[in-house]
């Protein structure tokens, strides 16, 4: 028996949602510690999360992963641990305003894809019954290898000398996507992309000046005195009564009003002469890289570019195993979580993790190659048949 596990969350207002929490996150302290500001990570992690506030298109990539990452169901070996264990994770506190793993699993796998790096915690509750589940901020967090095994990790609150180890200690949950050889933080997805964004901006920040300028229209207007001496002795006088009547002919608002001048006088749109750069040709190529390096169809963005059905199949090819790889990561953080509840009930602590389909179109191309191999078996079985006959 499976119990269905989807990956939403409910507010602290939603039915079933009082927990009591009775203990502390040991990784809060409030501040500003070392992931943001040592050993190289400041400028670099800081910026990752500036890329997703800066371009709408990676920061609705990213949310589009965590989304279709989909849901899961939770096996045991009997129906009953089944039901108290699917109970707890879709009751569970998750930072004291969230309810369902799905809240902390979307919060984790965000913080993962964004940084390279996620950190979580499961808060014991008096009773030692139950926990409550805590998304660290990484701000707040210290990582560093163990003095006396470098296969050990230690973890701790920033500005905190007392310091737990990951690998021993099973209240805390970590993970790093794609880490170098060596490293403890692991890679961002958005690895490579800050100058490729940098790039962009300055090209959106340019269009939206040029057509400020372009859009608020400016004049010059000129004045040229002839050759006879009444012109040159007034013409200082003259200047000054064509720039009052041209700037009472400009605040006039919407009420059409004449401009009249005496002698040789030009008007000109300042800047009329030039053109706007056309800003298609390398904005596509920029986002191309951008989308190249996330893994999401253009179609899923809503980029309109010329695609071919089977281009756009083999897209969708390539981002299940993305999502998969995603899954696989994911998958022994919620297992720790299932198992340690588990544990602390006195309840076997085997079970599994079954994802669901990625997508629709999945199922219905599973379902298409059944019912070919269905027809199949069936022509098969006739001519059988008619040949015994």
């Amino acid at each position: 028996m499976a119990i269905k596990m989807q990956r939403k969350s409910k507010n602290r207002k939603g039915e079933n949602s009082e927990v009591a929490v009775a203990g502390v996150p040991q990784l809060y302290s409030g501040g500003f510690g070392s992931f943001f500001g040592s050993k190289g990570f400041g400028s670099e992690k800081r910026l990752y999360g500036n890329l997703r506030n800066s371009v709408p298109i990676i920061d609705g990539a990213i949310s589009k992963i965590v989304r279709l990452t989909g849901g899961f169901n939770v096996s045991c070996a009997d129906s009953h641990t089944e039901k108290l264990l699917a109970d707890f994770l879709e009751n569970v506190s998750v930072g004291g305003n969230m309810v369902g793993i799905g809240a902390f699993a979307d919060i984790f796998l965000g913080d993962l894809l964004t940084y390279g790096t996620a950190v979580g915690e499961m808060v014991m509750e008096k009773n030692l019954r139950s926990f409550s589940l805590w998304n660290a901020e990484l701000e707040n967090v210290t990582l560093e290898r163990s003095k006396e095994n470098p296969m050990l990790m230690n973890i701790k609150a920033s500005g905190s000398d007392y310091g737990c180890s990951v690998t021993k200690d099973g209240r805390f949950l970590f993970s790093a996507l794609n880490p170098d050889a060596g490293c403890l933080y692991g890679n961002s997805l958005l690895k490579g992309l800050p100058f490729v964004s940098a790039v962009l901006m300055q090209i959106f920040e340019s269009v939206g000046t040029n057509w400020e300028r372009f859009g608020n229209l400016r004049y010059a207007v000129t004045y040229r005195p002839q050759n006879d001496a009444l012109d040159k002795a007034y013409a200082k006088e003259r200047a000054m009564q064509i720039a009052k009547g041209w700037s009472d002919a400009m605040k006039s608002g919407g009420e059409i009003k004449d401009f009249i001048a005496v002698g040789d006088v030009d008007i000109k749109v300042i800047g009329a002469d030039s053109q706007i750069l056309d800003s298609e040709v390398p904005v596509r190529q920029l986002l191309e890289q951008i989308v190249a390096k996330i893994g999401i169809p253009p179609f899923l963005l809503g980029l309109n570019w010329s695609t071919t059905e089977r281009m756009a199949q083999q897209q969708t090819d390539m981002l299940t195993s993305e999502l998969c790889h995603y899954r696989r990561i994911l998958t022994p953080v919620i297992l720790k979580i299932c198992r340690t509840y588990l544990r602390m009930n006195a309840l076997p602590e085997q079970c599994e993790i079954e994802w669901d389909d990625i997508s629709l179109l999945d199922e219905t191309e599973q379902a298409k190659a059944r019912y070919y191999n269905a027809q199949a078996e069936k022509y098969h079985t006739e001519a059988l048949a008619a040949h015994r006959e």
